[in-house]
């Protein structure tokens, strides 16, 4: 093989890897933050929320998870998980609040608070998940402010976009996710148990990192689709007449 031919291998090698880099970089970047994936986002539904917790604060392990509940939720019920213990922290309300039943309630869930058994790895990650009554505003953003302590150090997962900022530019944003318009065809509001609607345990689990799952496949994609074509060309050129 010639050196020229070479170097164009070597060239076409190194910009389709390069692009293949990047695009799993920036699937890490997306899942780097605490997310909430809720498995229905529709308004007055019952939903189960899944936080996912991907790395401690720099390289210390997590020892707790505080969720803030926005003051639209009345109360959450965590579901149970080996690794932390957990408890509901209540708040008594300013004035009664009146439930579409007709019944007041004088204090609510604000915060529920995970501590882990053994502090989790800065290298693994988890999932909490709370089943929740969603309230009947479409259209609503529920912020979850989320305060992450760790061995050493901790992250307040707090911030909330103004008006015209870019949430993607926010260091520690706050979980949160838009309400939208009930569909009659999986409405399920008429049921009063908080749990109603509760997804398969590997679908709890795996929902916080699904979408960082499928881009990190297509940069491997990209990445192996651009070394195969490199390979071609250089059995192509390996194949050509020797230049005279």
């Amino acid at each position: 093989m010639h050196t020229p031919s070479i170097r164009r291998f070597v060239a076409a090698t190194a910009a389709t890897g390069g692009a293949a880099a990047l695009l799993l970089s920036m699937a890490g970047g997306a899942s780097a933050h605490v997310g909430v994936t809720p498995d229905t986002t529709d308004a007055g539904q019952y939903a189960l929320l899944t936080f996912g917790i991907p790395h401690g604060c720099e390289e210390a392990g997590t020892t707790k998870v505080a969720i803030t509940l926005p003051q639209e939720l009345n109360d959450a019920q965590p579901t149970v998980n080996p690794n932390w213990t957990v408890e509901k922290v209540t708040e008594k309300l300013a004035e009664p609040r009146k439930l579409p039943d007709g019944s007041s309630i004088t204090q609510r869930t604000s915060r529920i608070v995970y501590t882990a058994k053994v502090p989790l790895p800065h290298e693994l990650r988890d999932a909490l998940v709370l089943s929740v009554k969603l309230p009947e505003k479409a259209g609503a953003t529920l912020y979850f402010p989320t305060l992450q302590t760790c061995e050493t150090g901790q992250t307040d997962w707090a911030q909330i976009a103004r008006d015209g900022e870019d949430p993607h530019s926010l260091n520690a944003p706050a979980p949160a996710f838009t309400l939208t318009a009930a569909e009659s065809s999986g409405a399920h509001g008429g049921d009063s148990s908080v749990g109603h609607g509760a997804a398969p345990e590997e679908q709890r689990t795996t929902a916080a990192d699904s979408g960082a799952s499928a881009r990190s496949w297509a940069g491997l994609a990209a990445g192996a689709g651009g070394l195969a074509l490199g390979g071609a060309a250089l059995l192509r050129t390996r194949n050509r007449p020797a230049d005279k």
